[in-house]
């Protein structure tokens, strides 16, 4: 069989037609997909840009939030600080206050054995008469005690006073004032720790008198009301010695 040559080129012709018709088609398909994918991915992009942006701007304010936090811890400790050198700078004042106010407040002292309360006046002028007394110092030691005396008639340090004031009396000869204030002591506090010393300086006195029976009687009284003390033992040898 015998083909037609115009039949044969235009079934070769529409058959080109078709493959291009079909490779259009297919090329259309494949780029329209890629398109779809490109604008899928863009979204992805600007999703996870806008997600980061939200992120960076979450990260700031934390990053604010601290440096504020940050702050207000520095400014706290600040405070803190600030407080607590006031509570000490208050509480040294108030301790220096306290310690001016014991200057002025009444005090318990103990002297010879006897607790009594005394102003710091008494105190300052009874020790301040004592250290004269103590450094040999009899004639400005009997004005001090004297002072003392007449000054706090009723004070504690009342009885030791006498005690040292006839003592620095005898150290100045005033024999005659050394037993009457030794016997005020006596008068007063018969059973002080300074009694039978007192008596015994009496007889002391009477000797550099030389008063012999005035000084023998009182020796003798030192050994019968002040037994067993050195004051006794020493008037009992002094005793011997005047027979």
């Amino acid at each position: 069989m015998k083909l037609n040559p115009s039949f044969s080129l235009r079934a070769v012709v529409m058959a080109a037609g078709v493959l291009l018709s079909a490779g259009a088609h297919a090329a259309l398909f494949e780029d329209s997909d890629a398109r779809r994918a490109i604008l899928d991915l863009r979204e992805r992009v600007e999703r996870q840009g806008e997600e980061i942006q939200n992120f960076q701007r979450s990260l700031l304010e934390q990053q604010n939030q601290f440096e504020a936090l940050r702050t207000e811890t520095a400014r706290l400790r600040g405070e803190k600080e600030e407080l607590t050198q006031e509570l000490r700078r208050a509480k040294e004042q108030s301790q220096g206050v306290d310690e001016r106010l014991k200057k002025f407040e009444p005090s318990t002292v103990k002297v010879d054995g006897v607790e009594f309360v005394a102003e710091p006046s008494e105190t300052k002028a009874y020790e301040e008469a004592l250290g004269l007394f103590r450094k040999g110092d009899f004639v400005a030691a009997t004005t001090a005690f004297n002072d003392f005396i007449k000054r706090y008639p009723k004070s504690g340090y009342g009885v030791p006073s006498l005690f040292w004031l006839g003592n620095a009396q005898y150290a100045n000869r005033g024999y005659t004032n050394a037993i009457a204030n030794f016997n005020t002591l006596l008068s007063k506090a018969p059973n002080h720790l300074r009694a039978a010393d007192a008596l015994l300086s009496v007889a002391n006195c009477q000797l550099e008198l030389k008063d012999i029976k005035a000084a023998r009687k009182t020796l003798a009284d030192v050994v019968k009301t002040y037994p067993h003390t050195e004051a006794a033992a020493a008037a009992t040898e002094r005793l011997a010695k005047l027979k």
